[in-house]
């Protein structure tokens, strides 16, 4: 008996069915939570913390010394 011959009676196959339906749901969620409507507020918020001189991210990279 070879280890190939136990490996493949050990159904093994639908751990990896059930992990590619797990990834598709996470996938899934953070795509839908991104596009919701409640959220579009925060995420503009975020796209200009950069440029914004008064957030706090942006003192802080100031701070630091340039090579």
């Amino acid at each position: 008996m070879k280890l190939s011959d136990i490996v493949s009676a050990a159904g093994l196959a639908s751990y990896a069915e059930i992990a590619l339906v797990l990834f598709l749901l996470a996938f899934l969620g953070v795509v839908v939570s991104l596009f919701l409507p409640s959220r579009q507020r925060t995420y503009e918020r975020m796209r200009h913390i950069a440029l914004d001189p008064d957030s706090p991210a942006s003192s802080v990279a100031e701070d630091t010394p340039h090579a």
